[in-house]
């Protein structure tokens, strides 16, 4: 696998350090006054101070559920969605706009997924699935 990058926006470096680097357990890489990079399970996420950000809109619809555009995250095997997903959960600090749950039931490409945002706003959607197979399956 080839490893992706994505800059995305952030109002303050330290709750971000927080967050990606404490609550989901990302290896904290370079970084400056103005942006920090983080290990995504295995992609380049680069962190850039944008004070003046605001959150991204849910109008997105997916399975009959709203979902914010823009968002990002990370396709996951299933065990280690669930070991996400329970860490998350014993939290009281998540900002949750989706609790996990399983879209498409029964049908090809099934999976479990939840999202979060995080300190600024940003939202993630984390995705599991039994077979990595069933990712682009139709």
């Amino acid at each position: 696998m080839t490893p992706f990058h994505l800059a995305f926006p952030v109002r303050d470096l330290d709750e971000t350090r927080a967050f990606y680097g404490e609550v989901l357990g990302c290896a904290i890489g370079r970084s400056s006054a103005t942006w920090v990079d983080f290990d995504l399970y295995g992609h380049q996420m680069s962190a850039h101070l944008r004070p003046q950000m605001t959150d991204a809109a849910r109008d997105g619809k997916v399975d009959g559920v709203a979902v914010p555009i823009p968002h990002f995250g990370a396709v996951l095997l299933m065990d280690e969605w669930e070991r996400l997903a329970a860490r998350l959960e014993a939290r009281s600090d998540i900002d949750w706009l989706e609790r996990p749950m399983v879209r498409f039931k029964g049908e090809p490409g099934e999976q479990a997924t939840l999202f979060i945002r995080d300190p600024s706003g940003n939202a993630l959607e984390f995705k599991g699935f039994r077979s990595l197979e069933q990712v682009f399956a139709h």
